[in-house]
């Protein structure tokens, strides 16, 4: 390396056969116009040359960029270029700033000593200056103060800067933000200066950074839980064995809002913070490794990677900081995991198997497992939990002493992280592990906890600390079976292999270093642009494995010489000849009476899986165009060859025995090939298509489903089971697909589909509004059924916890079905207004199409009171009440009324033969007082009280009162106090009969003031005052006695 001896050449170290990039040439260029520009110029005549230049095109540009490349690289001018880029700056070195920010972050490392020495001046002045955005710069300057590095370069930049910051402490305390990071950097780079050389210099860092916290502790809990993971590591200072004590003991006393070491660990750790402990140029490698080198290719990268930052003994603690940045920052795509990219968990093992020093692997463990000590669903992100079960779960099968050292540790962790909260660890790591198995990353985690391989003494600690896992839950849906594929040294990448699952988290390779993640470009921004959303979650997430490439190998004769053909050949048509001819091998075996044979059949089935897994992205199978040649095309490829060949021999009864080998075949291929069931339902459906069988659709039909039903018992599971995992597998990789083969799973396996809610949740959680509008559709057409009446009501109950848009959607079916109101709305008395507003609202909707009857107010009446009314009844009411105003006020006093049957001894309770489950739900006379009372609080606020003076309703209120107790007189006495004098009743009946329509008429209205006031009052007073009620309550008594002798008379 040399430095080149003119202009913007002395900005970086190159060599004479490096081409300079588009950054450099620009620098370049700017450099040379400043200096055309300026000179040999005065001052005073360099500052109008300058001046006259900003009148060019792009003329600020290319001076301000002159200048700063002069500062840098000039030492004796850079005062001068400094004043002079003050005096003609048009944004407060804004432009400047943001372009040195970019140039630290991508050029750094190439900086010459002298450009580095002047970086850091000019670091100094801009802050003296307070010039904007130049605490981004000390962010971005930080994350080149690499982690694990005790060079003197790296030492000399983490000493530059913390001079800047202890210099310039009231400039820094400006920024609450900069502060945690540069505690956060400080805390971690502390641990690796513990040589004597550095004594000096770890004691300046501790001062600092103790000084620092105990001043602005609370900007420091922004940092969350990785905070006191670090100060674990640096806990034996006698300055942090302080601190520590203050936090544990006196927590108030660092900061007001401090309640303790539990309300750090309880917050996950910003992405920006677990970002910043790599240099940008380790992370840009470490996002090309885990999105786009494949496996296969990875060795020489990840020996590169060890070469280049893990090679050093100091250096072993920075694999910490990889495993936290890995499990926190890197979060794969669905496109990226459908990949033959290794996924993350591989890397993660790794980096463990490949660690040096003992105390850096309990350290890293640590950081592997810290987000499961107190993991929160509301809180975490799965994908931060998932990389540690795929390590323990992948490296049992041949690498098994990994998976025992996680589990021990994964178990004494519990009690042994801070005994007076392992109660929390342990509520924390449970959740973990549930949500594990509720989002299927492992579909059960007894094979892990109660394994052969692992010794007696583990497995009974395993089975005694997670007790509950160590049993088959009866209600997951195992995807995929456990991998077959031999793990055996973690440095022989060559020889390993992955295999490919879609349906699951389940990688079979050992740990390598690989790639399984989302960023395939790296995106650095500033603290002020980082967002830190959590990338994608696991449920919409699922792996695609690699078969295990070696098993051919062991395959002799004629299949392995075929295998061998097929791996090689491209063309589509000579791969279909070539397994053909496998086929006829095959059914030559006779696996039930030779153990060899069956053993060929498996090593066959693994070894054409892999041959064929290229074939099978759904992608290369479903034509965007559906024509009839399109879909013939598309099957013609080496598994729809076996497909065909079995669904030819279940036409014939002679064929039995062939057909069960290549059922079995098909069987074994699943455990490695968990798509193979999706595509067999679309091989089904493209051949029946294809055979054009239109006038015997049953026959079709009855013979899908039987070659289904074979599948599915090969695999020795349940129909219903298959049906969801082939769904939930096609879901994840193409809905397109999916869409297609719907509506004949409904029609062909409509016992197992109807009404059934965990596939209905996988359809509707991968469609959009196009594809919902080709469903209503099909509906509407007649040519999908997804709903039937009988236990609808268990369907629907099971839809409230499901997202709002999945609701709406699952309601826009509902509705397209046409299903009468009376099978739906017993739900509602089961609704809340607040936390079900998605299925209320369909109800609602519903309802307005709807002329009022008895059962209709009787479900409205029956649901709970709220405290602040029911908005859903009263819209219900009002709604109804601009047509049929008599019409609900008599359905509701008949309901008021029929709660009193010794008022109207002559009637009988009628029910309705032709809707059992409505006539069930009647509800109580205070149920229906007490949603009177809160409506005529809501209808007072709108002015709509018509209803409660219509005849009908006074009576009823008059019957209910009279029927009433004190305390419930006492309790809806303002509801009673609307009842009116008899003599107004009898005035104002006349004209409300003149005055019927849609709405009454004003006059024959009664407005709420004509209500004497004067006689509410003496009610309200009646309620209200303890003191005198029973004197005033024997004066009123009478009075409503006469009345309602009268209008019992009236109406009988």
């Amino acid at each position: 390396m040399e430095a080149m001896s003119t202009g913007c050449f002395r900005l970086f170290l190159t060599t004479s056969v490096e081409n300079k990039d588009d950054t450099e040439e620009k620098l370049l260029r700017s450099y040379q116009f400043f200096q055309s520009v300026r000179g040999d110029l005065s001052d005073k005549d360099a500052h109008e040359a300058l001046n006259k230049a900003l009148l060019k095109e792009k003329g600020y540009e290319e001076v301000s960029f002159g200048l700063l490349v002069s500062m840098l690289t000039e030492p004796h001018n850079a005062a001068r270029s400094y004043r002079d880029l003050t005096l003609i700056t048009r944004d407060g070195f804004g432009h400047v700033v943001t372009n040195l920010s970019q140039l630290v972050l991508d050029k750094y490392l190439r900086f010459t000593d002298i450009v580095r020495q002047q970086l850091l001046w000019l670091l100094r002045e801009m802050i003296k200056n307070n010039v904007n955005s130049v605490d981004n710069l000390c962010w971005n300057l930080m994350r080149h103060a690499a982690g694990g590095d005790i060079s003197p370069k790296n030492l000399n930049l983490v000493e530059s800067l913390l001079d800047v910051f202890i210099e310039f402490r009231s400039w820094l305390d400006k920024f609450p933000i900069l502060i945690a990071s540069v505690v956060y950097t400080y805390l971690r780079l502390i641990e690796d200066h513990h040589a004597p050389f550095l004594a000096a210099l770890r004691q300046k860092e501790v001062n600092f950074v103790i000084s620092i916290m105990r001043e602005h502790f609370q900007e420091c809990l922004v940092i969350g839980r990785d905070l006191v993971r670090l100060l674990q590591n640096v806990a034996r200072i006698a300055e942090f064995d302080l601190l520590w004590k203050d936090m544990l003991l006196n927590p108030k006393t660092l900061s007001p809002t401090f309640s303790g070491v539990l309300q750090l660990l309880q917050n996950r750790t910003s992405r920006r913070f677990l970002q910043s402990r790599l240099t940008p140029e380790m992370e840009r490698k470490l996002v090309f490794l885990t999105s786009q080198v494949r496996f296969g290719n990875h060795k020489r990268y990840q020996d590169w990677f060890q070469r280049q930052y893990l090679a050093t003994p100091e250096s072993q603690s920075l694999r910490c900081d990889i495993i936290r940045f890995i499990v926190g920052v890197i979060h794969p795509t669905n496109e990226l995991l459908c990949s033959d990219i290794i996924p993350r968990w591989a890397v993660i093992g790794w980096l463990l198997t490949t660690c040096t020093s003992n105390v850096a692997v309990s350290n890293a463990k640590l950081a592997l497992f810290y987000d499961w000590l107190f993991y929160d669903v509301e809180k975490d992100n799965i994908m931060n939990i998932e990389p540690a079960i795929l390590v323990m779960h992948h490296s049992m099968r041949s690498h098994p002493a990994v998976t025992a050292t996680l589990l021990d540790f994964l178990c004494r962790i519990i009690n042994h992280f801070y005994p007076p909260l392992s109660d929390k660890v342990r509520t924390g790591i449970f959740s973990s592990l549930r949500q594990i198995l509720d989002k299927r990353v492992l579909p059960s985690l007894v094979p892990l906890f109660d394994n052969s391989k692992l010794d007696r003494d583990l497995r009974n600690m395993v089975k005694e600390t997670f007790r509950e896992f160590c049993t088959e839950p009866s209600n997951l849906h195992s995807s995929s079976s456990t991998s077959r594929e031999d793990l055996n040294n973690v440095n022989k990448f060559e020889d390993e292999t992955i295999e490919i699952s879609l349906n699951n988290h389940l990688l079979d390779s050992e740990p390598t270093f690989s790639d399984d993640d989302d960023e395939s470009e790296l995106k650095i921004t500033s603290m002020e642009d980082d967002t830190d959303d959590d990338d994608i979650p696991l449920s919409k997430v699922r792996l695609k494995e690699k078969s295990d490439k070696s098993d051919d190998s062991f395959i002799d004769g004629l299949l392995g010489d075929l295998l061998g053909k097929l791996q090689e050949e491209i063309d589509s048509d000579k791969r279909c000849y070539i397994t053909e001819e496998i086929i006829a091998e095959l059914i030559e075996l006779d696996i039930n009476k030779n153990q060899s044979d069956e053993d060929m059949l498996c090593s066959v089935s693994r070894a054409f899986a892999n041959c064929i897994i290229d074939d099978l992205p759904s992608d290369k199978v479903f034509p965007d165009v559906l024509s009839q040649d399109k879909l013939t095309d598309s099957v013609r490829k080496p598994l729809f060859v076996i497909l065909k060949t079995v669904y030819g021999y279940s036409s014939s009864k002679d064929d039995q025995t062939k057909k069960s080998i290549l059922i079995r075949f098909l069987a074994e291929m699943h455990s490695q090939l968990p798509c193979l069931g999706y595509f067999v339902l679309y091989f089904l459906k493209v051949q029946i298509r294809t055979e054009n069988k239109k006038d015997d659709n049953t026959k079709a039909s009855a013979l899908k489903i039987a070659l289904y039903k074979e599948f599915c018992n090969s695999i020795e599971k349940k129909l219903d089971q298959c049906l969801y995992d082939d769904l939930y597998a096609c879901h994840m990789v193409d809905t397109k697909l999916m869409m297609w083969i719907v509506p004949d799973l409904y029609r062909d396996f409509k016992q197992h589909m109807v009404n059934n809610a965990q596939t209905l949740k996988v359809i509707i959680s991968a469609i959009d509004a196009k594809q919902l509008q080709t469903l209503v559709g099909k509906v509407l057409q007649g040519h999908l059924v997804m709903f039937k009446t009988e236990n609808l009501h268990s369907l629907l109950k099971a839809t409230l916890c499901w997202e709002s848009i999945e609701q709406f959607f699952f309601w826009q079916l509902i509705n397209a079905h046409d299903f009468n109101i009376d099978t739906v709305l017993p739900l509602i008395t089961e609704l809340d207004y607040d936390l079900h507003p998605e299925a209320l609202t369909a109800i609602m909707l519903m309802l307005k199409q709807e002329k009022p009857n008895a059962d209709y107010i009787k479900c409205l009446f029956s649901r709970d009171i709220c405290d602040n009314g029911d908005l859903f009844i009263f819209t219900v009411i009002k709604y109804w009440c601009d047509e049929y105003i008599d019409k609900v006020a008599e359905l509701i006093s008949a309901l008021l009324s029929t709660r009193y049957p010794s008022t109207s001894p002559n009637k009988r309770k009628r029910t309705n033969a032709g809707n059992k489950v409505l006539s069930t739900t009647v509800p109580s006379a205070d149920q229906v007082l007490g949603h009177l009372e809160k409506l005529r609080i809501i209808c007072e606020k709108h002015d709509c009280m018509a209803i409660y003076t219509l005849d009908s309703m006074q009576r009823a209120l008059s019957v209910a009162q009279s029927n009433s107790n004190d305390s419930q007189r006492k309790l809806f006495g303002e509801l009673f106090a609307l009842m009116e004098e008899e003599e107004e009743i009898s005035a104002t009946k006349s004209s409300r009969l003149q005055g019927r329509g849609r709405k009454p008429a004003s006059s024959s209205k009664p407005p709420v003031a004509t209500v004497s006031s004067s006689k509410r009052q003496a009610v309200r007073d009646l309620t209200d005052s303890s003191d005198d009620s029973s004197e005033e309550e024997e004066i009123v008594k009478p009075k409503q006695a006469k009345k309602r002798k009268k209008i019992l008379s009236e109406s009988d």
